[in-house]
């Protein structure tokens, strides 16, 4: 019997196939000739005592101009699946947290769950970069003002961003001379009602912000280095960053070295660290991307690491 894998991500037909994550660990679960069941979670729902959902069976195919092909869907029990990918993007809002809490019901059923569901609540991709603090630079989360301007103040140049972002959205460099700082820290903070991340600035960006993957806690050997634009000071690809690879330093492997047990010990296979020279920014649990781009800059099946990782943990 073929194992049965469900996908929950954004819709398919809006995927760009040549930088899309999902679409690699499609494609090796079709290679492992596993049963596929696309769905969106707009149909996802409780009744009785089900978690239950529309889904189609799916084909993939790596062509750019036909890349999937869907069965009529139909109603099917998670709980019948060996596994789920949990791949729907960001906003990271109360919508996504009752869909874990679904979740978290199908793997009581010994579903697996890729990532865990509890940890994608607890694991801000911002925040949880707290639990380091030896691989970060000076960090503030708060709500008020004075203490932006103090952080600011102590450290001449920082970065700001909201804590549920995701692609470069509504991230400031604030200089310590910027007339607009108020503005800014207004804006991130909803006049002081919503918290917010500030970090020091650090200059290697100008060198990339290197996505790092990690796999049940260990690194594939390569990073993704994304340099911002000259016209952007953002290193993310959807913020027009050019991307190019390069090996693991010493340094991000200490990194990984710091956070990887923990992952592991959380239930995230699958996470993107993000590392701007020799600090650790943010860890991205959700939906992270760039293995289609580590894969045909190295000649690398990364998905078929993963894929064997899960594989391991069914047969357990």
């Amino acid at each position: 019997m073929p194992r049965k894998l469900g996908i929950i991500m954004d819709p398919i037909q809006g995927i760009n196939i040549k930088k899309d994550s999902s679409f690699a660990m499609l494609l090796e679960a079709q290679r492992r000739e596993w049963e596929i069941w696309y769905m969106v979670v707009d149909g996802m729902r409780l009744e009785n005592n089900a978690v239950v959902s529309p889904a189609s069976l799916l084909k993939v195919t790596d062509n750019a101009d036909q890349w999937f092909e869907l069965s009529d869907p139909e109603i099917i029990d998670l709980s019948g699946l060996d596994v789920i990918l949990m791949r729907k993007d960001p906003p990271f809002n109360m919508e996504y947290i009752y869909t874990t809490y679904l979740l978290e019901l199908v793997e009581k059923q010994h579903t697996l769950i890729v990532n865990q569901p509890d940890s994608l609540r607890d694991c801000n991709e911002k925040l949880f970069t707290a639990w380091f603090p030896q691989c970060c630079a000076p960090t503030l989360v708060g709500r008020r003002l004075e203490d932006f301007n103090r952080f600011l103040s102590e450290q001449s140049n920082i970065v700001v961003k909201p804590l549920d972002g995701m692609g470069g959205k509504s991230i400031f460099i604030v200089h310590e001379h910027d007339k607009n700082r108020n503005v800014v820290f207004e804006t991130l903070t909803d006049h002081e009602q919503r918290f917010a991340m500030a970090q020091k600035y650090i200059p290697e960006i100008q060198q990339g912000d290197k996505r790092v993957l990690l796999i049940d806690g260990h690194p594939v050997p390569y990073a993704l280095a994304r340099i911002p634009s000259e016209k952007d000071n953002r290193g993310n690809l959807a913020a027009g960053a050019s991307a190019v690879g390069v090996e693991l330093s010493p340094r991000d492997r200490w990194i990984c070295d710091q956070v990887g047990p923990e992952l592991s010990k959380r239930g995230l296979l699958f996470v993107g660290l993000d590392i701007i020279g020799d600090y650790l920014t943010e860890i991205n649990v959700t939906s992270p991307t760039c293995i289609r781009e580590l894969d045909h800059i190295y000649d690398l099946n990364i998905s078929a690491e993963l894929f064997a990782v899960i594989e391991s943990k069914l047969a357990s």
